[in-house]
């Protein structure tokens, strides 16, 4: 019995010690391990970033110097294009006499949707006739941001510039007050208009939602994204959204404060030195640089894994990354991603891949920015984190973000909240003076068109021509540059007047600009 007893606590006792020589091996011993995780196709981490994809044209950005006279012309601003902004509406405002009723409006998606969904709110209180509610914002299933409209816009600025526009309440008066979010989850209800179609007319307002108000006194709408056509409305109905976009809308004091902050660090950085040491020399303060003090621009950088598996692009990863997107792209749209039919080089001779962290630094290199460039990195969760910006902080070793910037306790009002920081990024790319967006979204667009209606330099890549040179494998840098900056010419801010079915808040121009 006592040598059965003796045993059994050997065998624990070796047991343990296995089990504490299993867990300390990998942190004392990681090449054993790594090797073997990189081989097999079935094992992927998207964490760990794969080889440049670009390695010739990488090479060639590192070692190449930015002329002063493309420096300088990269840094000018915009000359005036002949266009201001032009919102008055044609005849002095006023309210109705009698408000028709209430209207409300449930908004989703990120901060820029709810921007949008915002204006045509307003438009189609307007066209009603009807009193506005402070629009509810939906809890965003992708971010789970609980933000409020008050959480991230200045309530009382927005009422105050609508005033003689549009009538508008913060909440129901106690006789309407059962019209919640609550009561619409609950049952199928008369008072709400769901079936609104995307872009509808005015008409289409009139003859559904005006109806319910002159029955109920209230209707409330959702779902409401782009539920409001931008085609034959009159003039003074466009003009109103770009005033509720470009004047009314403007946000809360702290992230106005935060932004302040980050603008001016970007601008007045303590010290420059830390760029020393990281194998991309500093170029000469007396030949260089100069166009660029005081400067900065920002990088919105769209290239979350959602975006990455929606793409149905492939990003260097090989056979392993293939399948864990593929495998991740089913989990998340049930095999509804159309372009999966493409191969990968159709999908970038078309424009169609967003371009990765390495890609970008590459267009930014030949578009004139250097090592001495102050970049501020606006953006959510990148694919692959700090491991796939490896290659654009060499490229660009002054590369800042909100973290890198100002302290844990500044930050403590939006952090662990999507919208509010997406508030600030959109605070700190307004006041930057150069903008540019990986790939095309509504982050993009809304600072597209807010940069064009103050004549700002926006550079919009062209990802076509971008497919078509990342895929040839034999171009050196010099071509590469020379291609690019000529497909670039007129993507920095050019207006561009909206055509027809395009958003009025991406081309403001004519709708809500004039000839001066």
């Amino acid at each position: 019995m006592k040598l059965q007893m003796l045993y059994q606590l050997n065998h624990s006792q070796k047991s343990a010690f296995a089990a504490v020589f299993v867990i300390l091996l990998p942190p004392f011993f990681p090449n054993l391990f790594h090797p073997l995780g990189r081989a097999s196709p079935s094992t992927f981490s998207e964490w760990i970033a794969p080889k440049p994809m670009h390695e010739v044209l990488l090479e060639g950005a590192l070692q190449h110097q930015t002329s002063v006279e493309l420096e300088t012309s990269l840094w000018s601003p915009l000359t005036f294009q002949g266009w201001k902004p032009c919102i008055k509406p044609s005849k002095s405002p006023s309210l109705p006499e009698k408000s028709t009723g209430f209207v409300q409006f449930f908004l989703d998606g990120g901060l820029n949707q709810q921007k949008m969904g915002i204006c045509d709110a307003v438009a189609v209180a307007k066209i009603l006739n009807a009193t506005l509610v402070i629009p509810h914002f939906e809890v965003n299933p992708v971010w789970q941001d609980s933000s409020s409209f008050a959480d991230i816009f200045d309530i009382d600025h927005f009422i105050d510039v609508l005033r003689d526009e549009v009538s508008i309440v913060k909440e129901l008066p106690s006789d309407y007050a059962w019209s919640s979010r609550e009561y619409y989850a609950t049952g199928i209800r008369a008072t709400r208009i769901k079936t609104a179609p995307a872009h509808a007319t005015a008409d289409w307002y009139i003859e559904n939602v005006l109806p319910v108000i002159q029955s109920y006194g209230i209707a409330a709408v959702a779902p409401f994204s782009h539920r409001l056509t931008f085609n034959n409305l009159p003039s003074d109905i466009q003009r109103l959204r770009c005033k509720v976009n470009f004047e009314a809308l403007i946000f809360v004091p702290h992230v106005k404060e935060l932004g302040k902050a980050l603008v001016h660090r970007l601008r007045y950085p303590p010290s420059l030195n830390h760029a020393e040491g990281n194998g991309y020399l500093p170029e000469e303060t007396d030949k260089f640089g100069k166009q660029q003090s005081g400067k900065f621009v920002v990088l919105h950088l769209r290239f979350d894994k959602d975006m990455a598996a929606h793409s149905a692009c492939e990003f260097g990863g090989g056979i392993a990354e293939k399948r864990a997107l593929a495998k991740y792209r089913k989990v998340i749209w049930q095999g509804r991603v159309m372009k999966t039919q493409f191969t990968d080089e159709e999908l970038r001779s078309q424009g169609r891949c967003p371009l990765t962290p390495e890609e970008i630094g590459l267009l930014l290199a030949a578009l004139g920015f250097n090592n001495r460039t102050r970049l501020y990195l606006a953006s959510h969760k990148v694919y692959g984190g700090e491991a796939r910006l490896e290659t654009l902080r060499k490229l660009f070793p002054f590369m800042e973000d909100k973290k890198s910037l100002v302290s844990a306790e500044e930050l403590a009002n939006v952090k662990g909240k999507a919208s509010l920081s997406a508030a600030v990024d959109y605070y700190v790319s307004m006041h930057s003076d150069i903008f540019i967006s990986a790939s095309p979204g509504n982050m993009h667009n809304a600072l597209v068109g807010h940069r064009s209606y103050m004549n700002m330099k926006t550079i919009r890549p062209n990802m076509a021509l971008l497919g078509l040179l990342f895929q040839n494998k034999s171009m050196g840098w010099s071509e590469f540059q020379g291609a690019v900056l000529d497909g670039h010419k007129n993507r920095q801010g050019q207006i561009r007047l909206r055509k027809e079915t395009q958003s009025i808040y991406t081309y403001p121009a004519p709708d809500c600009m004039c000839r001066a």
